[in-house]
Parts: C-alpha cells; structure tokens; sequence
C-alpha cells in the first residue's frame, strides 16, 4: 500500500494531498532558503490523528515536518529531506479563556489574528512580539521565543502546561497539564510547573525536531485602565541605553522599545512608498517609546509615581533626554502607534516586506550597552556589499529590565532579483559572523546560522544530539534544522 493510500486511512481523503500545487504552498516561506518539497500534505485535526500520523512515519522512517500557520519566516518548515508536511491549521480550537488564573488553552493552528479579538472581548490581553502577522500562529511564536514588546513579565514564562506528540507517537501532557483529570482538576493547569514534569525548555526553539504540539495553555494579562504612550527623540544609542539602564530596573513601563527611523517609518507609513520616504526623512535616528499604564488596581496611582520617577530621572540625570507624550513634529503619534504594539499587523503584506518585497532580518541577544558597537559592525558589513548603512533597519527591544536586549538588523531587497537576494544572503551571513566573532548571542539559530554556533559549542552539541537520539532515534522529526 502507498503512503498517501495508508495516510488516507488514518485521516481520510479530504486531509491527505500528493497535488503539486499543494505540495508547492510549502516548499518555501519569507526566508533566504532554499526550497524543498515535500512528498505529502496531511491536515489532522485531533491529537490522535497526529498521534497516529508520527507513529506511521516513524515506523516507516519517513519525515516529519510540523507547520502550524500560513506564514513562516526562517526556513525552519521547508521541507529539507521530502517527507510528510504535517499542517495542523485545522487545529485552531481557543480551548479555553481562563480569566480568572489568567490562563488560556489554544490549540497550534489559532493565530494572532483570532485570538486577539476574543480576548479583548473578555478585557484580556497577550504580552506579544513587536506587530506580529496576523496569520501567524501564536503557539508558534512563543516556542520559538519570540521577543515580547513588553518588559514587565518575562520572569512569568507564558509557555504553561501542553500536550505534545513525541516522535515515537505517545501523547504527553507537561506541567500541571498532566495532572489526573484534568482540565476538571483544581490545578486548572496554572501552575506552569507542577507538579508533573515540565518539559517545555525541551519544546522551545526546537523548531519541531523533538515533537508537535497540539494543545497549550499559555499566560494572558488584564487590558490596561489607562495607558500613556512617551516618546524620546535619540541621537546617541549608548546615551539612550544609559537611560534604560537608569529607569527599567525600577519596573517602569509596560511597552519599552527603541526603534531606528526605518523601522519606525516602516511601521507608521500608511501611502506606500511617500509616507514611508517622508517618515524616514524627518523621524530621529532612534526613537525611545515608552508605555506607562495603569492596570487593574489604583491605576491613576501608578501612572502618577511613574511619571514622577520619569520627571525626577530626566531633571536630575538626564537633561538632554526629553520624554514626553508626543514626539516632536508627530502630533498623534501615539494615538497611531498604540493599537499597532497591542494588535496583529492590520494589513496584508507585512510591515518589514512593504518597502522592497521581501526582507532578512539578523537577530541576537547582547547586553545593551554593546549594542552601539554591533551597529558599527553591520554597518562595516553593508558597505562592503554596497547596501547603503541608513537602509537597514534597526530595533532593540530590552530584555528582564535591560539586563539584555534583542537586537535585530532588517535588511530589505527585491525578490525578484536573483543578484540582490543573492547579495543580501552574503551580506547576512558576513555580517552574523562578525557579530558573533563580538560576542553576539544568537538563541534561536537558523538556517546558515545554526552551523556558526554549533560549531562553537561542542559539549552543548554533543548533549543536545544524545537527547534528540533518546526521543527520536530515527531522526524524523524535522530533519535537516539545527545540529540534526
């Protein structure tokens, strides 16, 4: 019997397709990556179904790519070794809204753009990365660690307890989600760690070689009582840095971000390309915003010893950073940008591709105050590739009240053209080189990257192979990503 006839069995018809244009969906993303093509689609719509899907492919050693929304930006769901793409976008069930444990129950297929209606409908709200794509899965952003615009709650990992399919097809619940009975059982599910095992660190940034998961509780948050956007205008990054460090060890703010004035125009430009080259003309260099906001309980009182801690910084220590509720020559600015760090991205192409078509973006964890030296590097980079330094786009994000910060480097091309891409590609790879040779952390490595560090981490690699062998001694799960 084929593989699509034993698949059909499982799934039935409507879920399983060898089509060419099907298959084709797949075999690339928003990435600089080769495509690859896979030799089946299946779409199951159950834990069981994937369950059985895992456990067929593993014993016929047959791979395994999980895919759990439209929209993939680094490689990591090509297909790189043919195989079974496994899309659980069926699987878009909002289990549950939790608000009184601030919890909710999501299934791998819910997206950004689903989930975040419904939870305002019930005054709640997720800590979420910077404009995420709409069509983007949420369960799949938080796995690969994407970075919150928000500084406040990184200590409250918003990864709780799930269900994941091993590559040997059990099903295992992790956390408190493996208590007896439940959801019914008074854990509720939490507790994030307890008291079954949790195996979530094992699941993150794995990008789908040591499982699939098809259900997972994860952390929400009360809507904000008032909020008050600020904005500083920054010539100096390491000045603007040495703020941050000043006022975030303090718990202030809830959005805290530095944006450069090509990301920021990216962002804000509503005509395409006019409003994009007037922005990017008249913003600053680097633009501080800062969310203060009032929550559930004495709001007003908050927002007032924030303000007072702000008014005292600036007097005192910093006089040439002025943070005030509008940036100067942008009457509005933050009436506009609010609902764009609270909501998916609103359009159809997304914001990092509507200048050029297509963009790559470099991202690494460093301590804030290297990050004027690493903008220096990447700029050394690009001008050897002849990209123009003041096209890139920059954003830093701080990290657990600036202890780190994510940078990230955007560098934007026309996909069209064989010789830019290609070009681009170079200048990608020299310019992460570089920055690692400078100390850049890369945490979630892919493509050409995952390589770089590997190589630079034997014990670590080593370790995390002899893992990857006790869960999935066949190798079928995503192979081909990370050091497998």
């Amino acid at each position: 019997m084929s593989m699509k006839d034993e698949l059909v069995k499982i799934l039935g018809k409507e879920n399983v397709s060898d089509a060419g244009d099907a298959l084709q969906k797949y075999a690339q993303d928003l990435s600089l990556l080769p495509a690859g093509m896979a030799n089946i689609v299946v779409q199951p719509e159950s834990s069981e179904q994937v369950s059985a899907v895992v456990k067929w492919a593993n014993g016929n050693n047959v791979p395994v790519v999980p895919v759990s929304s439209k929209v993939h930006f680094h490689g990591s769901t090509i297909p790189k070794q043919g195989g079974i793409v496994m899309d659980l976008g069926k699987m878009n069930k909002i289990i549950e809204i939790d608000v009184f444990d601030r919890r909710i129950r999501i299934e791998p297929g819910v997206t950004w753009g689903q989930l975040v209606p419904e939870l305002d409908k019930q005054g709640m709200r997720m800590v979420m990365p910077l404009c995420p794509h709409k069509d983007r899965s949420v369960l799949t952003d938080y796995l690969e660690r994407e970075v919150p615009t928000n500084t406040v709650y990184e200590y409250n990992e918003p990864l709780q307890g799930f269900e994941v399919v091993w590559p040997n097809g059990d099903i295992f619940r992790g956390g408190s989600a493996s208590v007896h009975g439940f959801p019914q059982s008074k854990s509720h599910g939490s507790n994030p760690s307890g008291p079954g095992l949790d195996f979530y660190r094992l699941v993150q940034g794995a990008q789908g070689t040591m499982g699939a998961l098809t259900w997972s509780n994860l952390k929400i948050e009360h809507k904000p009582q008032i909020d008050k956007v600020l904005f500083a205008p920054i010539i100096d990054l390491a000045r603007g840095q040495e703020f941050l460090y000043r006022i975030l060890p303090r718990r202030i703010g809830e959005e805290v971000l530095l944006l450069n004035n090509v990301d920021l125009a990216a962002i804000l430009a509503d005509k395409w390309p006019e409003d994009f080259a007037a922005l990017r003309k008249t913003l600053p260099p680097w633009t501080l915003v800062v969310v203060i906001c009032g929550l559930v309980r004495r709001p007003e009182e908050k927002i007032a010893y924030e303000e007072k801690f702000l008014n005292q910084v600036m007097k005192n220590e910093f006089k040439d950073i002025a943070l005030t509720d509008n940036l100067p020559g942008f009457p509005g600015i933050g009436k506009k940008l609010l609902p764009l760090l609270r909501n998916p991205w609103p359009r159809e192409v997304y914001w990092k591709n509507q200048w050029k078509g297509a963009s790559q973006s470099l991202f690494f964890i460093c301590k804030p105050k290297a990050t004027p030296a690493y903008v220096n590097t990447v700029q050394a980079v690009a001008v050897k590739y002849g990209y123009k330094p003041e096209d890139t786009g920059m954003y830093v994000q701080p990290i657990e009240h600036n202890r780190a910060c994510q940078m990230e480097f955007t560098f934007f091309y026309n996909p069209g053209d064989a010789s830019e891409k290609a070009n681009i590609a170079n200048l990608y790879k020299e310019a992460a080189a570089a920055l690692i040779s400078e100390g850049a952390y890369f945490t979630r490595p892919y493509g050409v990257l995952a390589p770089m560090m590997y190589e630079r981490a034997g014990s670590y690699t080593s370790l995390l192979k002899r893992v990857k062998k006790i869960f999935d001694p066949n190798n079928i799960m995503n192979p081909g990503n990370l050091c497998f």
